[in-house]
């Protein structure tokens, strides 16, 4: 039996699978800790640098058995016959959220994930700046102006709790105010100090 060098793999989207995705003990949680500490950050730094790279903002348990989810070249190696199980994936989002990389969305359940691969406060500075660039200071916006604008830009799509994490973090630094009215929640943004 020969061995086979472990290399990288462009996925059908494009992006570029870490040699240790073509590793089969990859897709087993390792029972020595300290592997098993290597295997988790490998796992979260690829999950969050694939999501990145797809502009995916979550991750859910079904994902794991989905033909055909965002997430299948991923969570699946069909070169190796490999898969993450719907537990594994379970296991992740855990790790996930105590990182600090995602939280449970919607809240109380833990089958799926907002991922963090750009923590609110990252969020917060690129929706400040836009505001800035797009000459919307002191403008009452929507939020659906901001997640589907005339002109693509990095908030296209924004889930709408990530987008009020932003907006609650720029209102503690004065740089927004949330609108309330009855046809939905705007937000008015400020130079800030």
């Amino acid at each position: 039996m020969g061995s086979r060098k472990l290399q990288t793999h462009i996925a059908p989207s494009g992006y570029k699978l870490p040699s240790i995705h073509a590793f089969p003990p990859f897709f087993c949680f390792q029972p020595a800790a300290k592997t098993r500490v290597s295997q988790d950050d490998q796992w979260v730094q690829l999950i969050l640098s694939y999501a990145r790279f797809r502009r995916l903002f979550t991750l859910t348990v079904d994902d794991a058995e989905k033909t055909g989810s965002d997430w299948e070249e991923v969570l699946i190696n069909e070169r190796i016959n490999r898969r993450l199980t719907k537990q594994q994936v379970r296991t992740l989002l855990q790790m996930l959220v105590a990182r600090g990389q995602a939280t449970y969305e919607p809240p109380r359940q833990d089958d799926s994930v907002l991922l963090y691969w750009r923590k609110p406060g990252e969020w917060a500075e690129v929706l400040h700046s836009w505001a800035v660039s797009t000459g919307q200071l002191n403008t009452i916006m929507t939020f659906y102006e901001i997640q589907a604008p005339s002109l693509p830009s990095e908030l296209s799509d924004i889930p709408t709790p990530l987008l009020k994490r932003a907006i609650d973090i720029l209102t503690k630094t004065n740089r927004a105010q949330i609108i309330e009215s009855g046809e939905g929640d705007g937000v008015r943004f400020f130079a800030g100090s």
